[in-house]
């Protein structure tokens, strides 16, 4: 299979690393840095593209795309209408605006359209939800997630206030950039109706967009769930847990664990510990080559990317009328 992976930041390397180490060769690259390319052409033996267009009239089977949210939309567009099927990194937008039409070309023309949540191939995370299928734990009534992690910390390499999470006009804050708690307690506990959410800027740091959100969720069963997300936090913290009736499973990403409470043995025992992390990425892409194969359905569609948009999306309205908000 042909790829072309259209930015060359740290998620557009990573795809290209994992896409090389699934067996697939030939990978064209493409950024609006030259240098940046160039880095990653010369570092993984790829081919580079200096001007999009003409890349998009190759010979490809799919495009990965891995800039900034507010050119997720056109770019993809420009991709889907190239023939090709598409890989949209998380968020799929940071608007609704062109994002059904999207969804509605790759349907019209039979490609595939997948959005990068991956914490839905972490293997801790998906015996989570194996638990919850399986009832493991009772009827769920409730879960929670927490993530933090310093906004300078997560690209050392780079300015953060060049970054696009620390920009408004590219798309950035916390709760779009920190989506991803949003997508998983949505896949593990159901659809989201309401939400109620405080988000602001509380730190130092220079940035014109929220660093800090609590959101609090109801699903269409009635369960709750709570959402906290920041870029403030000084040490990396990641975990969630679900509570129902006959116990309470938690997931613990830096620990790389997934404990289980028993309410019949009141007792925590350890049912999943440990994987690399960057295996779920690896497991992302196996699925999408296996989608756009024919063999797979995408986990995280268009749709499913859509949804978990339009909880964001509610979230930072609540944050600004100071009201709950109802999805949709």
């Amino acid at each position: 299979m042909r790829f072309l992976v259209i930015g060359c930041g740290s998620i557009g390397k990573r795809h290209v690393r994992n896409l090389i180490r699934l067996g697939e060769r030939h990978i064209l690259v493409h950024d609006s840095s030259r240098k940046r390319m160039m880095l990653v052409q010369k570092k993984y033996g790829v081919e580079a593209r200096l001007e999009l267009d003409s890349a998009l009239e190759e010979e490809l089977d799919a495009a990965l795309v891995c800039t900034p949210p507010v050119t997720h939309v056109p770019l993809a567009r420009r991709a889907l209408d190239a023939g090709l099927n598409v890989f949209v990194e998380k968020p799929i937008s940071h608007t609704m605006e062109g994002v059904v039409d999207i969804i509605k070309a790759a349907k019209r023309k039979g490609l595939v359209l997948a959005v990068g949540y991956n914490f839905r191939f972490h293997p801790g995370m998906r015996m989570v939800k194996e638990m919850l299928e399986g009832g493991s734990i009772g009827g769920v009534m409730w879960g929670r997630a927490t993530v933090g992690q310093y906004l300078p910390d997560w690209r050392p390499w780079q300015d953060y206030r060049k970054s696009y999470t620390a920009r408004r006009e590219m798309g950035g804050g916390i709760i779009l950039d920190g989506s991803h708690e949003i997508d998983y307690m949505r896949w593990l506990i159901g659809e989201v109706g309401s939400v109620t959410c405080f988000a602001g800027r509380l730190s130092s740091l220079e940035v014109d967009v929220e660093d800090s959100a609590d959101i609090l969720m109801r699903h269409g069963g009635g369960e709750m769930s709570n959402v906290h997300m920041d870029f403030i936090r000084r040490d990396y913290f990641r975990e969630c847990e679900v509570v129902g009736e006959d116990g309470t499973v938690r997931w613990s990403f830096p620990s790389g664990t997934v404990r289980m409470y028993s309410a019949k043995t009141r007792k925590w025992r350890t049912v999943y510990r440990g994987c690399d992390p960057n295996e779920m990425y690896v497991g992302e892409m196996r699925h999408f080559i296996r989608c756009v194969q024919g063999k797979e359905i995408p986990l995280v569609s268009g749709e499913e990317g859509m949804r978990t948009l339009a909880v964001a999306l509610a979230a930072k309205r609540s944050a600004a009328s100071g009201r709950a908000v109802r999805v949709g």
